[in-house]
């Protein structure tokens, strides 16, 4: 693995436990999965590459908006879903006519694969990627080797 994607790795499972907060992205504090990518972003370059607009928790869903893809193809590094790795930012779509609107760090892969995020109602966790997780990834991206 790169050392960007070590510390990308790192400076996610530092996050775990940082109660679920909708627009937040404070290490200890609170985040929601958007604000856990904003700093693990801010940790590896600094400055936040644009300012995140306030958001619904429903945003861009009844207009069927891909803003958040569009939003990571601007900054990262679009990749084959299926070409997995450590570090690797993957959006998933939570239901299958609705937008991709949930993201998270792929933290293993392998058969005890894993991704970093966080989600309503819980704190920043590792989770399993199970198949029905897996089935719900629709893009994968990976950081770039300098931030914009």
């Amino acid at each position: 693995m790169s050392a960007r994607r070590d510390q990308v790795v790192a400076e996610a499972r530092a996050w775990i436990g940082t109660p679920y907060r909708h627009q937040a992205s404070v290490r200890g504090a609170g985040t929601d999965c958007l604000g856990l990518l904003r700093g693990i972003w801010r940790t590896v370059y600094g400055q936040e590459p644009e300012v995140v607009p306030a958001y619904t928790q429903d945003w861009s869903e009844p207009q069927g908006d891909e803003r958040l893809w569009r939003a990571a193809a601007r900054h990262l590094v679009a990749k084959s879903v299926a070409a997995a790795a450590p570090g690797d930012v993957v959006l998933f779509r939570m239901r299958s006519d609705g937008v991709a609107k949930h993201v998270g760090v792929q933290g293993r892969i392998g058969p005890e694969a894993s991704f970093i995020h966080a989600f309503s109602g819980h704190s920043v966790v590792e989770s399993a990627l199970t198949g029905p997780w897996a089935r719900r990834i629709v893009a994968r991206f990976e950081f770039p080797e300098r931030g914009v």
